[in-house]
């Protein structure tokens, strides 16, 4: 999916939701322990309910992985089940040297066909590239996350005064142009974002954070938005647990449809002043 696809995508929806598919089998509605995979039952009925209202999914690996090869099996058929059209985001967090980053690729793009990973640009260029070399794909690096823990390296002050996280976001747009790559910065992180758009206006940015952790989606629309949009905002628990009922899926969509109809507006009222 190119950029401009993307962009055709969030003005067609009226949205730029991004669901993150993290699902807990602890989590998911007591009646569904019964089916034969009850986390693809869940996942299934949560993407009918709700692939009308967003414009990507994106399943957290650690989720899969921590169920084994079962784990595996199910996230293959979830993207599988995923209509086409939608974006497709691998939340693996993955960067390691080059021959391990192009295997990490291999497994994410060609394997299971996602249209995006997510990176840790922690090790270098040659630890990125191997992900840029997929033609049609998009890596979406680590910038500014919302944890605690970022505080201990992203906001480090470099001898130029820059932080460490503008850094990052400098130096990897000579590795990848913004038809490639994208970054997450967290939506708690609304005071840094006008200078994430000054240092990459063209790109998209993936932003976790609404929902759950309390990320101000105004805020992220005022500072984050650009000609494109610009922005894929992201949000699980608020909206996978918004029932725990065998209405599940239902409260579900009206969570999504919440968060939707909230975009619809900061969508028109963005592009009614550029």
């Amino acid at each position: 999916m190119t950029r401009e696809q993307l962009f055709a995508q969030i003005q067609q929806k009226r949205s730029f939701l991004c669901i993150g598919l993290d699902t807990d089998p602890a989590k998911i509605p007591a009646h569904l322990h019964s089916a034969a995979d009850p986390v693809l039952e869940f996942n299934r009925q949560i993407i009918d309910a709700t692939h009308d209202l967003c414009v990507a999914y994106k399943p957290n690996l650690a989720f899969y992985e921590s169920l084994g090869p079962k784990g595996w099996e199910t996230l293959a058929q979830t993207l599988d089940y995923i209509p086409e059209g939608l974006f497709t985001i691998a939340d693996a967090k993955r960067g390691d040297i080059g021959n391990t980053s192009s295997m990490y690729a291999k497994a994410f793009f060609e394997t299971l066909g996602c249209d995006a990973v997510t990176v840790a640009p922690y090790m270098g260029e040659d630890s990125v590239t191997p992900f840029l070399n997929f033609e049609g794909k998009w890596v979406i690096m680590l910038a500014l996350t919302s944890n605690a823990g970022s505080l201990n390296f992203q906001m480090l002050e470099l001898q130029n005064r820059e932080l460490l996280f503008e850094k990052v976001i400098r130096t990897a747009q000579k590795w990848g142009s913004a038809d490639q790559l994208m970054y997450v910065v967290g939506a708690t992180q609304t005071t840094h974002l006008r200078k994430v758009r000054e240092l990459a206006p063209d790109h998209f940015l993936l932003v976790p954070g609404i929902g759950a952790q309390g990320g101000d989606l105004e805020a992220v629309a005022r500072f984050g938005m650009n000609r494109q949009c610009g922005l894929l905002v992201n949000a699980s628990r608020s909206i996978l647990y918004a029932g725990r009922g065998k209405d599940f899926a239902q409260q579900a969509r009206a969570a999504a449809q919440q968060v939707q109809q909230q975009m619809a507006e900061l969508l028109e009222r963005h592009f009614s002043q550029a």
